[in-house]
């Protein structure tokens, strides 16, 4: 299987048309047995559950409760190997081609199904997540690290749909402590499954209408993307989407107290260091 370094110009024509691209191999057999250690020592330990970077996309985090969609925010955070993965350096290259040499690493996460119980992702379009003032044009390098297809949340794209208007969106059951989103008034009846191999990639543009199902086999699904865009005035958000005002969740609520912590800890080491200096 040829390993994709760079895409072919049918291929580069294939994703500005449909808005996604199937890959079958955007990294080695090697590196994905190196990552499954380290994805499966950061998911068992919660890496990141205490600043928000831990939680669950379909779920409200409640204390004793399995998560059905475990998501680690930023996995490189806590294991700083991954940062020099080929998967990084080829999707860099690749993301350069589809959006221009400008194009750089804006978000970086690890999702998880559990075997037999990790629930359906619902459709939706990344750009929906954007908070205010968000000021790039995105696409998203998908990979899994274990074969996936529709028994286990291979994903599913409607081609063509990165062409139209960003969908109104509400959380999943429309529960403001989820932060999972869901797309309205989707029509799904020229949905394409991409299934692929471990260390196979799909790209999609983050107005691209996508879905995962539910794993329904013995083995955990896991998944790592990584999102490149290219920074433009023109798509930076004036103010937040209306789904997105409303959210309040416990990961939320994490992430403020955990920079709650850091601000009283940056203006203590201040004041000591004026102090000492007096």
């Amino acid at each position: 299987m040829t390993l994709s370094k760079t895409l072919m110009p049918d291929e580069i024509k294939h994703f500005h048309e449909s808005g996604y691209l199937s890959i079958p191999q955007i990294t080695t057999a090697e590196e994905i047995n190196w990552m499954l250690g380290i994805y499966d020592r950061l998911f068992d330990q919660r890496a990141g559950w205490e600043n928000g970077d831990f939680f669950d996309f379909a779920g409200t985090d409640t204390p004793g409760r399995a998560a059905t969609s475990p998501q680690l925010i930023e996995p490189s955070r806590y294991e700083p190997a991954l940062k020099n993965t080929q998967f990084r350096v080829h999707a860099h290259e690749i993301a350069k081609q589809l959006l221009g040499p400008t194009a750089e690493l804006v978000f970086e996460h690890a999702m998880l199904k559990p075997a037999n119980t990790g629930g359906q992702t619902p459709w939706h379009q990344d750009e929906a997540f954007f908070p205010k003032y968000t000021n790039y044009e995105c696409i998203t390098f998908w990979m899994p690290l274990q074969p996936v297809n529709a028994a286990n949340g291979c994903l599913d794209f409607i081609p063509a749909s990165h062409k139209g208007e960003l969908l109104s969106h509400h959380r999943i059951n429309n529960d403001t402590r989820i932060h999972g989103l869901e797309a309205e008034g989707v029509d799904e009846s020229n949905k394409v499954a991409c299934p692929l191999d471990a260390g196979g990639a799909t790209i999609h543009h983050s107005r691209t209408l996508h879905h995962a199902g539910p794993n329904k086999t013995d083995g955990p699904r896991r998944a790592y993307a990584l999102g490149y865009g290219v920074r433009s005035k023109e798509l930076t958000l004036r103010k937040d989407f209306p789904w997105n005002e409303t959210r309040s969740t416990a990961r939320d609520k994490r992430a403020n107290d955990a920079l709650s912590v850091m601000q009283r800890y940056v203006m203590r080491m201040k004041s000591t260091a004026k102090a000492i200096l007096r």
